[in-house]
């Protein structure tokens, strides 16, 4: 009976200790699509999975990581807001909305991660051939106020259509990413305003043409909280320096870092994506680490147009580098 107590009481002691260890640990809440175009989150959130995290080997080990997906950039702002996410790879749509709503207070750009790999396609045999041709169509994007969704509103606008957030003379539904092919397919929508590795799947799957590929334009940022770059400056700097090591690894390894994103999107959304669509799809991004001041001011005037940004469009407090 003492030796059962005995072995009792060091077993609760060892759950104890295990707890306090682990309680003693600084947790960082990281986000990220499951975008191609997010690649540095797919990537490091695989790693993470297989026990190699790269950010947590940068970090020390009283740091742990805890990944998020979402859909698309408002969820993720939300998140931030709700203080339920510290960091994420987001589009400039959404974070942009989101610093200006908060008067500058909430959000603040760490690091740049992609520009370009986004499209408007429509079907191969389509008869639109011209901006003009849209009238009276139906468009998809990812979400409303995400980063494709104001650039396709703003495009819109340029070319003097009338665009509501439920009608006018083209029609733009917001669809999940996942959704938007079977849409497509069946002729919900005359065309798709997307993000890789979605465009190409439209290519391959649905025989859709790309009738726009958005190449001026930043694709993902590194966000943090305010509250977070000020509590935990230290490890915000670790985080931005670890994904510019991250950008330059992307650069260098292309082959190893397809095949580490392609087993990550299939674990995140059960899809296969195929090695030849995926390069095919790479090809069109440009991952950096750098901020451009000169795409910002692109994507404020675009969130202007579309109506969402409203108000003070001071952007001077949104890149911190920690």
């Amino acid at each position: 009976m003492k030796t059962k107590t005995l072995i009792a009481i060091i077993g609760t002691f060892a759950i104890l200790v295990q707890t306090a260890r682990a309680e003693g640990k600084t947790v960082i809440r990281f986000g990220h699509f499951p975008n191609i175009t997010h690649a540095q989150g797919v990537i490091a959130h695989a790693l993470t999975r297989h026990g190699k995290g790269w950010f947590e080997q940068r970090l020390g080990p009283n740091v742990e990581i805890q990944w998020f997906t979402y859909n698309a950039g408002p969820s993720a702002m939300e998140a931030i807001f709700a203080g339920s996410l510290d960091t994420t790879y987001v589009g400039p749509g959404p974070a942009l909305n989101a610093y200006f709503k908060s008067n500058g207070e909430e959000i603040r750009v760490i690091s740049g991660a992609a520009n370009a790999g986004a499209a408007l396609v429509v079907k191969a045999d389509s008869p639109i051939k011209k901006p003009a041709d849209f009238r009276g169509k139906k468009i998809a994007t990812p979400q409303l106020g995400n980063t494709q969704d104001i650039s396709c509103r703003a495009w819109l606008k340029a070319h003097g259509f009338n665009v509501t957030q439920t009608g006018g003379d083209v029609t733009v539904i917001p669809t999940a990413n996942p959704d938007q092919l079977g849409l497509f397919q069946s002729g919900g929508v005359d065309a798709v305003w997307t993000v890789e590795p979605w465009v190409t799947r439209l290519e391959r799957d649905a025989k859709a043409r790309v009738f726009l590929e958005d190449k001026d334009t930043i694709t993902t940022w590194l966000v943090s909280s305010a509250k977070f770059l000020g509590d935990r400056r230290d490890l915000a700097k670790k985080i931005a320096d670890a994904n510019v090591e991250l950008t330059k690894w992307i650069q260098d390894n292309k082959e190893e870092a397809q095949k580490l994103l392609i087993d990550e999107l299939k674990a995140e959304t059960r899809a296969d994506f195929a090695p030849d669509a995926v390069a095919k799809a790479w090809s069109r991004i440009q991952f950096t680490s750098e901020v451009s001041r000169d795409l910002i001011a692109k994507s404020v005037r675009d969130g202007k147009d579309a109506g969402f940004f409203k108000g003070s469009t001071d952007t001077s407090k949104l890149i911190e580098a920690p």
